[in-house]
């Protein structure tokens, strides 16, 4: 049972953390309609008409949901390199145990990252720009907030199965 749930922990934090990667390193987190031409907000630039430019407006909420997603990629790494290295050495309780901390916390920033990305979103560019959407990174991003959350709790459910399972006994039965 232990391997099991840590090895769907583990699974699902290498999921999550590929998911993170994509989601923070494209351009295409809002598309939306500026001037009649299609255009792209990302977190690290913004496009019009197929020419993208990064962000020289350094604004708080850039700068937070940057930063956060960056800590869950770096949190959700950490995570799944513990959760892959119990495996190699034996199954080590701490090793477990952290790594399942780690991607909870993974999932928790991103979530944070997401929000404060979402709430300025829809008060500033809901009410500049009539026709926007959010584009298929954000989404992803909020798969790789689920996934990093579900590999934290295999994690910790199976450091729990193994702590809670009794020693064996080495007693032969006569």
């Amino acid at each position: 049972m232990l391997y099991t749930l840590a090895g769907g922990g583990t699974l699902c934090g290498v999921a999550a953390l590929v998911l993170l990667i994509v989601s923070t390193a494209t351009d295409f987190w809002m598309h939306y309609r500026y001037s009649g031409s299609s255009a792209n907000q990302g977190l690290w630039r913004f496009c019009i008409n197929h020419k993208c430019h990064a962000h020289t407006i350094t604004v708080a909420f850039w700068d937070a949901t940057r930063a956060f997603m960056l800590l869950a990629v770096l949190s959700c790494f950490a995570g799944t390199v513990l959760g892959l290295s119990a495996f190699t050495n034996g199954t080590k309780n701490r090793r477990v145990r952290t790594g399942g901390i780690a991607l909870v916390l993974s999932g928790f920033l991103a979530l944070l990252a997401l929000a404060v990305y979402t709430g300025v979103t829809v008060t500033f560019f809901g009410k500049r720009f009539l026709d926007w959407r959010f584009s298929w990174s954000y989404i992803i991003g909020w798969v790789a907030v689920i996934l990093a959350f579900a590999a934290g709790v295999f994690q910790l459910c199976a450091y729990r199965q193994t702590s809670e399972e009794p020693a064996p006994s080495n007693n032969p039965d006569s």
